[in-house]
């Protein structure tokens, strides 16, 4: 059976996390406060993030960039977006 949350994304209470996704206390915030919906619209960002400004995740400045916009697009604040990103088009 699922669990639910309430989004601080979204706003609405929807289905949670399975388990924390990361290690400590800000793995157990996300898992108490964002959606699956949520945690895995971020790790695309994520994944963009990465691969676009040729992120190095053994760079502690590069981490802590990524826990920067990570916390932004939980909050709904202004956050980086992947420059060169073209979204594909759906055909239909």
């Amino acid at each position: 059976m699922s669990r639910t949350v309430r989004c601080r994304k979204y706003q609405q209470d929807l289905e949670g996390l399975d388990a924390p996704p990361l290690p400590g206390s800000k793995g157990q915030e996300i898992y108490e406060t964002v959606s699956r919906r949520a945690w895995q619209e971020w790790q695309a960002l994520q994944t963009m993030l990465i691969n676009e400004k040729h992120l190095e995740l053994r760079d502690p400045e590069a981490r802590r960039y990524l826990s920067t916009q990570r916390e932004k697009f939980f909050d709904n604040e202004a956050f980086d977006h992947a420059e060169g990103y073209v979204p594909p088009e759906t055909g239909g």
